[in-house]
């Protein structure tokens, strides 16, 4: 008995630093994309105050959308245990659903993009797009380099 609570305990501690390790990444991903997108957009003291806010608020309403989607996708083939047994009008809501979902993220950038360029010039919200989009390149190459290091 005491052996399974041994092994029990270490599984648990395990499970929870993988966890808190997944949001210490995060957490440094976006401080490192803040760090960018401050260095490439040349932010004034007066427009960051104003954007930051914005931003973060824009950024978390996109990733509640996108993991909206993901799980609602996830948890549908795993309660039929596969796509190939996926019913085909459960394959439409699903469809349909992620077609919704994209139409809010355009509704949500579209009213982001408002709110910023009450306060900042078009060229500089243009940089924003292209120095994310650079942003995610970066990132994607870094861990690109590192996974295939690993293999």
């Amino acid at each position: 008995m005491k052996k399974y609570t041994i092994i029990l305990t270490l599984v648990l501690t395990t499970l929870q630093s993988f966890g808190q390790h997944n949001k210490e990444s995060r957490e440094k991903i976006m401080a490192l994309k803040v760090a960018f997108l401050t260095q490439e957009l040349k932010l004034s003291s007066s427009e960051a105050e104003k954007f930051w806010p914005i931003y973060n608020k824009h950024e978390e309403q996109i990733d509640l959308l996108r993991n909206k989607g993901r799980l609602e996708f996830k948890k549908k083939i795993k309660e039929v245990g596969d796509l190939a047994k996926l019913e085909e009008s459960d394959a439409k809501k699903l469809v349909l659903l992620k077609l919704d979902l994209e139409e809010k993220m355009v509704e949500e950038k579209v009213d982001f993009n408002t709110k910023i360029s009450k306060f900042l010039p078009y060229k500089k919200i243009m940089k924003l797009h292209l120095s994310e989009r650079e942003f995610s390149r970066k990132l994607m190459r870094k861990y690109g380099k590192g996974k295939k290091t690993k293999e």
